[in-house]
């Protein structure tokens, strides 16, 4: 069985323009998640899937200075632009990955791959029921099923790729993955300044080395006040762009 990694990244935020490309601790936000997706073992390939906008020059150009190959497609419809990086491939399994998460651990995503691949599942993720802290899921989906809801998956539906898989769960072999202790009030996820603060804050603690959950919940635990700086931040709706 073959894995690949597919990192959706642009510079077109609504709330954080630009935050793909932030400079954190000496590297950029989308190196941190790309060798984050490598450290994890469990990829055999790895792609950055971005837009053809003029904005995203920059998110190529990166991907050239970092090693790793980049992929141009739709702004909106992210399922046609996997589906794009897809085509030529013989990938048995996607490894989905977002350019906002920059604390991504791989050893969760090593495990949560273990798990999907020992269970033989359609898709597996860890935010049907949240016990990790937002900015530390991981998904895996068979290609084949990918592909297949290319011809269901409508609106907000190809935007977030997924979606249509976990909101019909009737109609495909779902694992919801949990892991304990429950940190899902944690939010490690980079969307707006708050979220920049606290995650620039971790990274000056830590260094440069993988961070597990319970590792950033005990330091937040006597850094209360940095927690709290995003503590207010609500998630956009699925609906929502």
């Amino acid at each position: 069985m073959t894995t690949l990694g597919i990192i959706q990244a642009r510079m077109g935020s609504t709330r954080l323009p630009g935050k793909v490309l932030r400079q954190l601790g000496g590297r950029t936000v989308l190196d941190r998640v790309v060798q984050a997706a490598r450290q994890s073992g469990v990829v055999d390939e790895l792609v950055v899937a971005t837009t053809t906008e003029p904005a995203d020059d920059a998110v190529m150009t990166e991907c050239a200075a970092i090693g790793v190959e980049c992929y141009r497609g739709p702004v909106d419809d992210v399922l046609t632009r996997f589906l794009g990086v897809l085509e030529g491939r013989s990938a048995d399994h996607v490894l989905r990955f977002t350019a906002d998460c920059p604390l991504l651990d791989p050893r969760l995503v090593a495990r949560a791959y273990r798990v999907f691949d020992a269970a033989g599942v359609d898709y597996l993720t860890t935010s049907i029921t949240r016990t990790l802290p937002r900015g530390l899921d991981v998904e895996v989906v068979r290609t084949s099923v990918l592909k297949d809801i290319d011809k269901l998956a409508e609106d907000h539906h190809r935007t977030h790729v997924t979606s249509y898989i976990y909101t019909h769960a009737a109609e495909f072999d779902v694992i919801g993955l949990t892991v304990q202790p429950d940190l899902s009030f944690l939010r490690l996820t980079l969307d707006t300044e708050e979220d920049w603060r606290l995650i620039e804050a971790i990274v000056d603690h830590f260094g440069d080395e993988p961070i597990t959950a319970a590792a950033v919940a005990e330091f937040l635990g006597h850094r209360p006040e940095l927690a709290e700086l995003n503590a207010h931040i609500l998630q956009k709706d699925l609906e929502q762009a």
